[in-house]
């Protein structure tokens, strides 16, 4: 019996010092160099990729034909417009409702805007997951295209960058990092439940003072960068407020949608 009990002690202090190893290896080897979700990764590789292509490989001529067929145009949209153009333009002017979302004016544009879903995004993909994430990403470009559409009704300037989706990531995380316990929270955790808090009812949103100083921190931010963006394909650059506001009040609407945590009530 005695025996049995000295076999027992040595394995559970054997145990012990093999789970005291495993924790001393993981303090060494510190955090991931890089905590993004992949699907944030992967995205973000995609637009890198894409401009970079267009502004090294690409001659200027491609590139305008790049525009011309993946860049939202208002002018398709007229009636005018849309008798004019070929098959394959009525086509694009179908897919230009997310395509656009994929190009960008230049590096300070396409930085800006990775940066800033390496922040808002990465919260929403960390409780959306990659499917949710990609539907509510694809909602909220199409929902800045349809906001700059009505406001710029038979405009011949393109609207390019991935602003409206940003604007929508942002908005919905705002539902959720400032609650308590969220990422961002007063009293936060750093734990993955961090983003699964229940969400505050949109009411209380525009309440809380952060949430107020990050909206007026980014439409001030896309505001510079617009005005220090070039022009594209020989038009001249302008701001798309509309854009933005759109992708927006399409991730406000939306979120409830597609929160997979049920929302916290008042």
């Amino acid at each position: 019996m005695n025996v049995y009990r000295i076999d027992e002690e040595r394995k559970r202090r054997e145990q012990e010092r093999k789970e005291q190893e495993k924790r001393e290896k993981q303090q060494r080897s510190g955090p991931p160099a890089i905590n993004l979700p992949n699907i944030i990764i992967g995205f973000g590789a995609v637009l890198a990729v894409i401009h970079l292509v267009r502004t090294l490989l690409l001659p200027v001529t491609w590139d305008d034909w790049v525009i011309y067929f993946f860049a939202f145009w208002p002018a398709k949209y007229t009636a005018a417009g849309l008798a004019a153009l070929s098959p394959f333009d009525l086509a694009s002017s179908v897919w230009a409702f997310l395509s656009y979302s994929f190009l960008h004016g230049g590096a300070m544009h396409i930085i800006f805007n990775l940066l800033w879903m390496a922040i808002f995004g990465s919260a929403l993909a960390r409780r959306f997951g990659a499917g949710r994430f990609l539907a509510f990403s694809a909602l909220c470009s199409v929902g800045g295209a349809l906001a700059h559409l009505a406001t710029h009704w038979g405009e011949a300037t393109p609207m390019i960058g991935a602003s409206a989706i940003i604007s929508g990531h942002m908005a919905g995380a705002l539902r959720f990092v400032f609650e308590m316990g969220g990422p961002l929270g007063t009293f936060r955790r750093t734990d993955p439940a961090a983003y699964f808090v229940p969400a505050q009812p949109l009411a209380e949103c525009f309440r809380n003072r952060q949430v107020l100083v990050f909206v007026a921190v980014w439409f001030g931010l896309n505001l510079l960068i617009g005005l220090m963006s070039g022009p594209i394909a020989g038009q001249s650059a302008t701001v798309a407020w509309q854009a933005h506001i759109g992708g927006f009040l399409a991730g406000l609407a939306l979120f409830p949608y597609l929160d997979p945590v049920p929302q916290r009530r008042n």
